[in-house]
């Protein structure tokens, strides 16, 4: 995997509109799952290869500090050959003095071998620190994306078993036969009236039976009265 596609699926997964996925989800309970699933892999994914690529620019950074001191140290041999070549020279030996002239020649092409090395290596450090620091921002951007897509997917499934208790309760008072206390009452005031009827049925017709006795009496006295008449009227004449 190039270092280029890397950064690519890291920006591209790290810019990902979760809000329009759910919105399009028939399912968005699954649809996170699955996306967190994606996620997860991608990150490892993504994890492995810039932890490569970390890895490829500090074995050149390594490379580079050795070039550097390589340099420095083939700097200091060729100073001390110089130097040992000056001695000789000046003590009248010319041979002695040339071949150390000759190793701090030899030294000083190790140096500049050594230093072209270093700066050759140098831009392209440069632009590989710049790569590794763009796909750690976008490693983070697609670590807080997970956090987001987890945070979600948690607050669906809380709001889809709100729901469904609140539905199931629902049903169940739709199915129970809730007593109307006013209507109870009703009836017992109906059961009330007709016993209150009841009685004054029975009132009303033990007056009527009491009426009747008094007529009764009243018809026998006026019948005595006749009677007693008629005897006065037989004793007179």
């Amino acid at each position: 995997m190039t270092k280029q596609t890397i950064l690519g699926r890291v920006t591209q997964l790290a810019k990902a509109n979760i809000n329009a996925l759910l919105d399009q989800a028939e399912d968005p309970q699954k649809m996170l799952d699955q996306l967190i699933r994606d996620y997860t892999a991608n990150i490892s994914e993504a994890e492995q290869a810039i932890a490569a690529t970390i890895g490829n620019l500090r074995l050149m950074e390594q490379d580079h500090q050795e070039d550097v001191e390589a340099a420095k140290e083939w700097g200091g041999k060729a100073l001390a050959a110089s130097r040992k070549a000056d001695e000789l020279r000046a003590a009248g030996s010319g041979a002695e003095a040339d071949k150390f002239d000759n190793l701090a020649k030899v030294a000083l092409g190790r140096q500049l071998q050594s230093e072209k090395e270093a700066r050759t290596a140098e831009p392209t450090i440069t632009s590989q620190t710049g790569v590794v620091d763009k796909l750690k921002s976008g490693l983070d951007q697609m670590k807080t994306k997970l956090t987001e897509l987890k945070s979600k997917r948690d607050e669906l499934v809380a709001r889809a078993k709100s729901a469904q208790a609140q539905n199931q309760m629902m049903d169940s008072v739709k199915n129970i036969d809730v007593l109307d206390p006013t209507s109870e009452l009703s009836r017992f005031e109906d059961k009330v009236r007709r016993e209150e009827a009841r009685a004054l049925g029975k009132q009303e017709l033990a007056a009527s039976s009491l009426d009747a006795q008094f007529e009764q009496l009243d018809s026998l006295g006026d019948s005595a009265e006749v009677d007693a008449r008629l005897a006065a009227l037989k004793t007179a004449s």
